[in-house]
């Protein structure tokens, strides 16, 4: 017999929270990096690594915005059809 494994309830709310949060640190530090070596490359220190800290936030955001939208959006219902109707008795 094998046990069948619940899992807490919050385990998705925990997994959109870790993939927004590396999504909004590795593109500053990706963008970043690749400005100062286009710094280093270019020689016009500090300018590209701070676009590019500038362009990987702005970035990050847009991404996240995208592919998770936004709080309004899902307040109808998870998948933007009507709400369900009470039965008549509720009333």
């Amino acid at each position: 017999m094998s046990a069948k494994v619940v899992r807490p309830t919050h385990a998705k709310s925990d997994q959109l929270a870790s993939n927004v949060t590396a999504i909004l640190i590795s593109g500053p530090l990706v963008y970043t990096l690749l400005g100062w070596l286009a710094d280093r490359w270019l020689g016009t220190k500090p300018w590209l690594t701070l676009a590019g800290l500038l362009l990987g936030m702005a970035l990050s955001m847009y991404l996240v915005w995208i592919r998770y939208g936004n709080p309004g959006e899902n307040a109808a219902g998870s998948n933007g059809s009507t709400p369900a109707e009470t039965p008549e008795g509720d009333a």
